[in-house]
Formats: structure tokens, sequence, C-alpha cells
């Protein structure tokens, strides 16, 4: 891949700072396809910021949700993550539908790739790319149960203890809200049989449990995307089970020291794990990613 940056460099701080005329444009010599949340941005109960206040590091707002702050990322994060973006060789990958996404607002220039919706979508300079989508949308038809199925299996008497609501995301998969605590292992054992069965997989994270088409997921997307570019090698970031397959195909792959993939001792080959936790880690995972997009660590 050959994505020339212009418009800013790192200064000592980490921030970006102006070119001038003369200086040499760095080249990326990767493509940094990274998860959003509990990666790169974090809610107000989700910094981890435990030191003293006066020592906390200056926050960005990323996210607006019925008009209150949302989700924050810290300067230095968003200074580095600009210039990752202004080179073309940055590509959200999220669990989040479009519309959820499209909420998001870094200070770089919008990507002109993203994955949303756990795969079954790739956006194109922001608009959903129809090609692909039919594409998946007539293999998942085809290979794996329908939406339907699962849902009205799900939504049976018998798991009203433990599930308070169900959820459909965008009509390309599921996902239920639960009681972690009433949730028996055994049901979950058995929910993840059943619904492999029908070529769906299932996924429990935090209060969220999601049941997925075996054939969306982020690793397909991302694929599909750095293959339009060219096949860049990729460095991918993320901190949920549904991120384990898109980290273990990736060349380079980041993970924080918090969440899912941290619970469950996930390893693989080329990753990196931060030692910080949080936003702080949000940073120190870009950090990484700029070195590895830029060849400057």
């Amino acid at each position: 891949m050959s994505l020339l940056y212009s418009g800013a460099s790192p200064d000592s701080a980490g921030l970006a700072g102006p070119l001038s005329p003369s200086t040499e444009l760095p080249v990326a010599r990767a493509l940094f396809c990274s998860d959003l949340d509990r990666t790169l941005i974090y809610s107000a109960a989700a910094l981890m910021l435990d030191g003293a206040d006066h020592d906390a590091p200056s926050l960005q707002v990323a996210e607006i949700l019925e008009g209150r702050p949302q989700s924050y990322l810290t300067n230095a994060a968003s200074g580095l993550l600009t210039q990752i973006a202004e080179a073309g060789a940055f590509v959200p990958v999220t669990t989040r539908t479009v519309a959820q996404y499209r909420r998001i607002r870094f200070h770089g220039p919008r990507p002109k790739y993203a994955v949303t919706t756990n795969g079954a979508q790739i956006l194109v300079d922001g608009v959903p790319d129809q090609e692909w989508s039919d594409s998946l949308g007539h293999r998942v038809a085809n290979e794996s149960a329908p939406l339907e199925e699962i849902s009205a299996y799900v939504l049976l008497p018998i798991h009203s203890e433990w599930m308070l609501r169900l959820r459909d995301a965008e009509g390309l998969f599921l996902y239920a809200m639960v009681e972690r605590e009433n949730l028996p292992a055994e049901t979950l054992t058995y929910l993840t049989a059943w619904c492999a069965s029908r070529n769906w997989t299932v996924s429990l994270q935090g209060r969220k449990l999601y049941f997925i088409p075996s054939l969306i997921g982020k690793e397909f997307a991302v694929a599909e995307v750095a293959r339009r570019m060219g096949g860049p090698r990729v460095v991918a970031a993320g901190d949920s089970l549904l991120d384990k397959n898109f980290l273990g195909t990736a060349f380079a792959a980041i993970r924080p020291s918090h969440g899912e993939l941290e619970e469950s001792g996930f390893e693989a080959k080329g990753l990196t794990v931060t030692k910080k936790r949080g936003v702080l880690a949000g940073e120190e995972i870009v950090r990484a990613a700029h070195g590895m997009v830029f060849g400057d660590s």
C-alpha cells in the first residue's frame, strides 16, 4: 500500500502539529483497523482513571447521544489518530449499527472505509456498499437459519428469567440485554450448540448476548476492505470476544489489558497488550498503531 500522509506530524507530546513545506511526507506502511468502544473510545463509566484528578489526561468528546457527551478519547490519541486518518490508513471496525456508528465524531477526515454491524456492512464514504451487503445477505439466506427462527426461540418464556429484552440489529443479527446472574452456564452452552447447528454464533459480552450468523464477522469485511485497497498489511485492535478472529487474522494486533479478551487470556502471533487500562489504554493503542503504520517504532 502506498498512502501518502499530508497535513500534520507528531510533536513531542504526541499531538498533531503542522508540517512545514519542506518536511518529507511519511508513507503509511500498514492499515489500522480498529474496534471503537472500549478500544479507542470510552464512556465516562469506562474511563478507568484511578489517579488524582489533577493528573487526568485532557479528553475529547467523540460521541454525542441525545444532546449529551457519551464517549471520549484523549487529546493525544485524537492527534495521532488524525494523522493516521489523513494518510487514508484508518478503518473503524465496530459491532455498532450504521446509525450508531454515525454518532461518532473524530477530528480527522472521515475514513474512506468503515466496517459496521459486526462486518455485515462496509461503508464507502459513509454510505453502505450495496455490492457487499447484497452478496453477504444472499449467502446468509442460503446457509444460515432465518433471523425469525432464532428470535422466536430466544423469546420463549423459558428464557424470561434472564432476558430483559431482545434487539434486532438492522435485520442482520440479534442481541439480548440479559441479567447475567440469572443466565445458567448450561443454558448458554445449549443456546450456543442450538445456534451453531443453524450456522449462527453466540457471544456473551457484558450484559449483551449476541446471536450472529456465522458468515457475518469483522474479519471477513476487513479482508474485503484490504483487498480493495491493494492488499496492505493490517494492524488490528479490539477488546471483545467478537474481535477474536479479526485480531487473529491480522498481520499485527493490539488489545487493551481490560475487556473480554483480557479476561479470557487471549493471545495471538504478533499481539501487543497495553500496559494501561481504560482511556489511557486507548491512547497507548493509537501510539502503537501509529508506530506500525508509519514505521516510526
